[in-house]
C-alpha cells in the first residue's frame, strides 16, 4: 500500500481523483484530504507541500482553467524542483472534462442522447458550462433541478451539483473509458500507476 494525501478544489474533485486512484492499478492508502479553498487555496500551500512530501507524498488536482498549459500552471506555481513524492496532476480545463469523457454511461445517467455529448471534452473553454447545460436536456426532474441553477440565480450551478455528480461518479464513471479521449486523465492515470515513492529524504 502506498500512503497518501490529497489536496483539492473541492469534493467533486476528491470524488473524482478517488476513482481514478483506485482505476491506476496500484494500492493506494489515502489519508486526508484537504478541500478548503479551491484553486487560490491549492496556489497557497503548493509549496509547503512540496516540503512535507520528503515525508509523505501528496496527490494534487487542479484545473487549468485560463492557464495556457498545465506544464506552465506547475511552473508558475512550484518554480523550484518539484518533489517526486509531490504528484501535482492538472485537469484540462477542467475536473468536468474527465468526467464528459465517458460519454455512454453520462448519456444514461442523464437518460440523453450520446451524441449531445461532445466528444473532445479538452477542447471545450467551458466544460462545467456544458455539463450544466447537458443536464437542463434530462428528462428526469430531480437531476435537473440537483444540477442546474434556479432560474434567476447568478450561480452557474444548481443546489446540488456536487452532490449529484459526486454520486454519479462513485457509482458510474468509468476513468478507464474517459481516459481513451481525455489527454490529462490519461496522464494522471499512467503516471499513478508509475508511482513509487522515495522516503531517502524522509524526517524518521
Amino acid at each position: 500500500m502506498i500512503p497518501v494525501q490529497l489536496a483539492v478544489e473541492d469534493s467533486l474533485s476528491e470524488a473524482v481523483l478517488r476513482k481514478v486512484l483506485c482505476a491506476s492499478g496500484k494500492q493506494y492508502c489515502v489519508g486526508a484530504c484537504h478541500c478548503e479553498g479551491g484553486f487560490g487555496y491549492l496556489r497557497r500551500i503548493i509549496r509547503g507541500l512540496n516540503k512535507a512530501a520528503r515525508g509523505t507524498p501528496w496527490v494534487v488536482l487542479t484545473d487549468l482553467d485560463n492557464a495556457v498549459c498545465p506544464r506552465g500552471l506547475i511552473l508558475d506555481w512550484l518554480p523550484e524542483t518539484k518533489h517526486q513524492n509531490l504528484l501535482l496532476r492538472v485537469a484540462v480545463r477542467e475536473v468536468e472534462s474527465w468526467i464528459l469523457g465517458d460519454r455512454n454511461s453520462l448519456a444514461q445517467f442523464l437518460r440523453i442522447r450520446r451524441e449531445l455529448i461532445p466528444n473532445n471534452p479538452e477542447g471545450l473553454n467551458d466544460p462545467k458550462s456544458t455539463l450544466v447545460s447537458l443536464a437542463r436536456r434530462s428528462p428526469i426532474r430531480r437531476i435537473r433541478e440537483d444540477i442546474t441553477p434556479v432560474e434567476g440565480s447568478v450561480s452557474k450551478q444548481g443546489p446540488n451539483y456536487n452532490g449529484r455528480l459526486i454520486n454519479y461518479v462513485d457509482l458510474r464513471w468509468d476513468p478507464g473509458v474517459a481516459r481513451r479521449v481525455v489527454g490529462s486523465l490519461d496522464r494522471a492515470i499512467s503516471r499513478f500507476s508509475r508511482f513509487s515513492p522515495s522516503w531517502e529524504e524522509a524526517d524518521l
